[in-house]
């Protein structure tokens, strides 16, 4: 298996994660997506989207998006529930992870760490919905230790993924002791650091 992905991407480090965790073999293949290495016409043969992480199982087999790369990867595992309607509420944080998380948590911090604005750079609206976002977060895990189902899902995985660094797109995790907890408990479980970051290698 061979994935494509830029490393500092949450998108792309939730395929490693789960991968890492899985102790599924493959081949990182560093996307400078800021060097529009993402646009390439090789890149675009295997995705004309022109968006990482891509994943190439061979055969032809060839899988985009995050959150269903992550679901094929975890299929037959403890991530992934076999009950229908535990799948069914991991998929729910998944469908609101891309619309009503990724979209203002990722972005703003993509506006901090790779344009390299300040926090007033951020658009308000993205940064109001990006605090709803955790409040709501915040909320759901002060009641349970994982999103989703009795055990770590992907789902916990794929909303970890930008929520623990969402200091970077000028969000304050200090009061909500609950994500904090959360995100000590995805870290030690997926065996990675709070500072960690993938170098390619």
């Amino acid at each position: 298996m061979k994935v494509y992905g830029d490393s500092r991407s949450g998108n792309c480090l939730k395929v490693k994660y789960v991968a890492d965790y899985l102790a599924i073999a493959y081949e990182w293949h560093e996307i400078d997506i800021m060097q529009q290495e993402s646009r390439t016409e090789a890149f675009l043969t295997l995705n004309p989207e022109g968006q990482v992480p891509v994943v190439d199982l061979g055969e032809g087999r060839v899988l985009s998006q995050s959150n269903a790369i992550i679901q094929f990867l975890a299929q037959g595992s403890s991530l992934l529930p076999a009950d229908k309607f535990e799948l069914a509420c991991v998929n729910q944080w998944l469908f609101w992870e891309q619309y009503s998380h990724e979209p203002y948590i990722a972005v703003c911090r993509f506006v901090m760490e790779y344009q390299g604005e300040s926090a007033a750079g951020r658009e308000l609206w993205r940064v109001e919905k990006g605090e709803s976002a955790l409040d709501s977060m915040e909320q759901r895990l002060g009641s349970q230790t994982w999103l989703a189902t009795q055990g770590m899902s992907v789902a916990d995985v794929s909303l970890m993924a930008y929520t623990r660094v969402a200091h970077e797109g000028g969000f304050d995790l200090s009061n909500r002791p609950s994500i904090k907890r959360w995100i000590a408990d995805c870290e030690r479980e997926l065996n990675i650091g709070v500072y960690d970051r993938y170098d390619g290698g």
